[in-house]
């Protein structure tokens, strides 16, 4: 009897942790490009991001898309759904879908360190609450920061770095004048020598590279 008793214990003990389990688990995104390939993972405490990002990816949404947008030590980005295709004197930027997504700016555990993956939006004039695009996002690239432009940044902007953004900043680079005000729902896991490739490319006045970058294909992977 005591022996099915421990026995029962453990089983409901596997039932009740193994969903904490499964939901711990991130998901890894495989971004296959012109130039290569990246692969991001999404974070869990940014739900909404992660299961619109997911949908996007299962209803092949980003497949044939461009990276429009590049500009050195600063960002890559892509998902204009108007991108694909788009003959080189096309104004891009504008293309998404008819919804948004409510802001998950979960700060300062997330900031813009390089490799970050963010979700882009319009400015706050138009959007107050910060609300996301529906499909269009980027990576941070940045540049590196010395100890005293993060302390003169601190003092006239009123902010307060912490250890961990320091060390980012100073060591890794990125963009901390993006802090708390756009969604960071992952970050990039290996290909990170892509990114830094189409960070070089070169551009046009409205920073769209003069050679098209497409993504091939999005997907979700197991490693």
């Amino acid at each position: 009897m005591k022996k099915w008793f421990a026995a029962f214990c453990m089983a409901i003990c596997a039932f009740v942790f193994l969903p904490l389990h499964a939901q711990e688990t991130e998901t890894l995104v495989l971004i296959d490009t012109d130039m290569g390939k990246i692969k991001v993972k999404l974070y869990n405490d940014t739900p909404q991001h992660r299961d619109n990002f997911i949908k996007q990816i299962n209803e092949n949404r980003y497949d044939g898309l461009l990276f429009h947008r590049i500009i050195k030590q600063f960002m890559i980005q892509a998902g204009d759904i108007n991108s694909k295709d788009a003959p080189m004197d096309q104004h891009l930027g504008d293309g998404d879908l008819d919804y948004t997504i409510p802001a998950e700016i979960v700060y300062p555990k997330y900031f813009h360190s390089r490799g970050k993956l963010c979700a882009a939006r319009v400015g706050d004039a138009e959007n107050p609450e910060r609300a996301s695009s529906a499909t269009q996002f980027y990576i941070v690239t940045g540049k590196y920061f010395t100890e005293h432009e993060l302390n003169k940044m601190e003092k006239e902007q009123g902010v307060t770095f912490t250890p961990e953004q320091r060390e980012a900043y100073m060591l890794q680079g990125g963009t901390p004048h993006l802090d708390d005000k756009y969604t960071i729902f992952g970050e990039v896991v290996s290909g990170m020598k892509v990114v830094e490739k189409m960070e070089l490319t070169g551009t046009d006045p409205k920073d769209r590279p003069l050679k098209n970058i497409k993504i091939k294909s999005m997907k979700i992977v197991t490693k």
